[in-house]
């Protein structure tokens, strides 16, 4: 398959090109992902605590399948 081939979606239309502000945004929303989890790495790992997702970022708290604002 060559470079053509695979720029073709499953529905069988080329892409948009993308405008250099939205490569440059691209390329800097890819950064700062890297940068998050080189700094997500470096924390020391949880031991025993809730699991999921932080409830003070999505707004709520699960505790055995019941959840509740806060």
């Amino acid at each position: 398959m060559n470079d053509e081939t695979s720029k073709i979606e499953a529905d069988g239309v080329e892409p948009k090109a993308l405008t250099p502000e939205a490569t440059r945004a691209l390329a800097e929303a890819e950064a700062r992902r890297v940068k998050y989890l080189e700094k997500e790495a470096v924390l020391p790992k949880e031991i025993g605590g809730r699991g999921g997702k932080e409830p003070g970022r999505y707004g709520d708290w699960e505790v055995k399948g019941l959840t509740s604002d806060f």
